[in-house]
């Protein structure tokens, strides 16, 4: 599926988000705080935007995906980055190599998000830190019916103009739906292994970050 919107999945965002994702993306730049030296995952990396970003700070950021599409895509635009191909329930890197782990609108995609969110702490130092961006359950109530009818109604129709396969986006709103709130992740985070959870939510809660230490 992810395939088949590579070419044009950075553009979908920009639109769908109304450009709210620029917003994230810098958000989520902040809580991984990137340093030269380090040594980073950015997992679900897609075309590697947010790994471009992370890069600039100096540190040496690996972005990783299942999805070929994607990094063909990515290395084209990114060729300075080392895209590498690999599940998420199989990482192939050592036991406590990296000093930190992010993954940004993908943990919703992945079929068993313990397993991802432990194989995640398996890779990680001690003290290490995990930042995970994912859409989520907006605070406010009256916000919260007009965003659903935005996700399960709007959505898909914008992405019919934008999106080279729109009908991934009729499960991107699908997925919106079903993805725990803000305490539900955090608890299975800690479930997972990973301790200090905290959580920020952005645009009311449309978008909330995670971070954690291992």
């Amino acid at each position: 599926m992810f395939d088949g919107v590579a070419t044009r999945y950075d553009l979908a965002n920009d639109v769908l988000s109304l450009g709210q994702v620029r917003l994230w993306r810098e958000a989520t730049r902040k809580a991984l705080a990137p340093r030269p030296g380090q040594l980073i995952l950015d997992l679900a990396a897609g075309t590697g935007t947010s790994s471009h970003s992370f890069a600039a700070s100096g540190a040496t950021v690996v972005p990783t995906d299942l999805s070929l599409g994607m990094l063909r895509v990515g290395k084209d635009r990114y060729p300075e980055l080392g895209f590498v191909a690999g599940d998420a329930l199989a990482l192939p890197y050592a036991d406590a190599s990296f000093d930190a782990v992010t993954a940004s609108y993908g943990l919703r995609n992945m079929e068993d998000t313990i397993g991802a969110l432990t194989e995640l702490r398996r890779i990680t130092r001690p003290g290490g830190r995990i930042v995970i961006c994912e859409f989520s359950t907006p605070t406010w109530r009256p916000f919260a019916t007009l965003y659903k009818e935005y996700v399960m109604e709007a959505l898909p129709r914008m992405a019919t103009a934008v999106s080279s396969n729109p009908a991934a986006y009729v499960y991107l709103a699908e997925s919106i739906q079903a993805w725990p709130d803000q305490e539900q992740l955090a608890a299975l985070l800690v479930e997972a292994g990973w301790r200090d959870v905290q959580w920020e939510n952005l645009s009311g809660g449309i978008v909330a970050i995670h971070r954690a230490w291992a």
